[in-house]
């Protein structure tokens, strides 16, 4: 049974947690991380008891008053849709809360030896205070059912990670962090003239209502507008530029929440604001959207192949697995789209496991380098296997979840295929680079993990126990997901059934 005010409790906790946490922050440092997880695990719960009150098929809503007059109230929903992503949003924040106390612990060592200037405990205290509001941004994102709301949870997002970035970050920060900042509130900017056009046609702020926009003159420049945000956000082929720079020089937790989390936030608001509400609009396109998706998948495999710094190689494949994700929804089948959906989450996961594992990597050899490592797995062995399985979920080789998403992916294109047999190549291409990313992997792990080991790395040891739980936690989720794969498809597969 489903606790009252479930939703608006999973956002109301973390949210006060900020406060407490920042002045907290300035007596018990780096422990403050504690108050940030057991905020998170209250959250989780919570969505937790929704999640089991809803499969096959049910939803979950609450409504509140907010400005009648103009027909707006404040509305939370959790479907089979919105679900998973959601849970996957908690997860990641929790586990990656309890990596982050080391981490950002040995973040501000390194500050000091950068800057001669010493980062106090009050440290630890704003940058989780900013953590718990990225995590909220994304949460309210999700949960939203109302434009306004949408957007205002979604500019949300954009503020504390530009801060995270800004504040915490390595190299040029700053400047990095201020072109993330442009990238995605030009996406911010062109996706609220998009909600004006469609509140002026349709007079409401509903997403539902989106669904009136079918037919009008003016249907597809309002879709357009709403995807080149969501494509932005995503990091799609010629929207990408700002990922590498901010996926690689973001502090690697913001990195392990901006890759899994947020950038596949915008494929969850494409299916949820337009391809469902506004589909004739949207198939329209999909001819297109194949191809831009491979394009995607491809430049990002193969910028990935060129890449040293181990960061920057897994922000090109974070873009290149967008591809996928972007090609079920491009063929707009029901397959398609649970697997796109199925995807961000073994995506989120497995992805969340190679950020990580490289936060290991550079804290223990002090280097972000590929060539200056190798030879590790005897001295890391627990993080040599933790890169395998989220290599292996990347590529989508079972018995890892990535095998399943990636599945419904192409089932869905070979659907499509039947009827339009340009997609059956387009199908055949995202199986040839699914052999890519294979290939890609297994070659890192082979420069990273053996031959030599270089004379620079011998006192080299594993990780503490708290940087590596979060990851074996991750382990075991893509493993037991990819077992037991209708855990995510009941609530995925009625949703898309049905028709919504």
């Amino acid at each position: 049974m489903v606790m009252q005010y479930s939703l608006i409790l999973a956002l109301a906790i973390p949210l006060l947690a900020v406060a407490v946490t920042y002045f907290a922050g300035k007596m018990i440092g780096k422990n403050v991380g504690w108050i940030v997880a057991a905020s998170l695990v209250a959250s989780l719960a919570l969505l937790g008891g929704i999640a089991l009150d809803i499969k096959d098929g049910g939803a979950y809503r609450e409504v509140y008053t907010w400005a009648p007059q103009v027909n707006l109230g404040f509305t939370l929903l959790a479907d089979g849709l919105s679900i998973w992503v959601l849970l996957t949003i908690n997860l990641l924040c929790l586990a990656i809360t309890v990596y982050s106390m080391p981490y950002m612990e040995h973040r501000f060592h390194e500050w000091e030896h950068e800057t001669h200037e010493k980062k106090g405990p009050d440290a630890f205290g704003s940058y989780f205070a900013l953590y718990l509001l990225y995590t909220v941004g994304m949460l309210g994102t999700v949960m939203s059912t109302n434009l306004i709301q949408f957007y205002v949870f979604y500019e949300l997002m954009l503020i504390p990670s530009w801060l995270l970035i800004n504040n915490y970050g390595y190299g040029d920060r700053e400047k990095i962090g201020m072109i993330y900042f442009m990238w995605t509130t030009l996406g911010a900017v062109i996706l609220l003239a998009g909600i004006l056009a469609a509140y002026a046609i349709t007079g409401s702020f509903e997403i539902s209502s989106l669904t009136r926009l079918i037919g009008v003159s003016n249907a597809g420049w309002i879709a357009m507008a709403m995807l080149f945000a969501f494509f932005t956000k995503m990091a799609v082929f010629g929207l990408h530029t700002w990922l590498p720079f901010a996926h690689a020089e973001a502090p690697t937790p913001i990195s392990a929440l901006l890759s899994p989390a947020m950038i596949g936030i915008g494929a969850y608001a494409a299916l949820r604001l337009v391809i469902i509400p506004m589909t004739p609009v949207f198939q329209t396109f999909s001819w297109v959207f194949t191809l831009w998706a491979l394009v995607t998948m491809i430049y990002g495999g193969m910028m990935a192949l060129t890449q040293d710094d181990i960061k920057r190689f897994l922000a090109y494949s974070s873009i290149s697995q967008m591809g996928y994700i972007f090609l079920g929804l491009a063929s707009v089948t029901p397959n398609g789209e649970v697997g796109a959906m199925f995807h961000y989450v073994s995506h989120g996961f497995g992805k969340a496991i190679l950020f990580l594992v490289a936060g290991v990597l550079i804290s223990q050899t002090g280097t972000r380098s590929i060539k200056k490592m190798g030879g590790l797995a005897d001295k890391m062995p627990w993080t040599a296997v933790m890169a395998l399985i989220g290599f292996l979920t990347i590529g989508g080789v079972p018995p890892t979840m990535g095998f399943m998403s990636k599945f419904f992916i192409f089932a869905g294109v070979f659907n499509n295929g039947l009827a339009t047999p340009e997609l059956v190549w387009a199908g055949i291409v995202g199986i040839v680079m699914t052999v890519l990313t294979i290939g890609y992997a297994f070659w890192t792990i082979r420069r990273v993990f053996y031959g030599p080991l270089p004379e620079h790395l011998k006192q080299v040891k594993e990780a503490p126990l708290t940087m590596l739980l979060p990851i074996v936690v991750f382990a075991v989720l893509v493993i037991v997901l990819g077992i037991w794969p209708t855990l995510i498809t009941q609530y995925l597969s009625p949703f898309f059934a049905a028709g919504v």
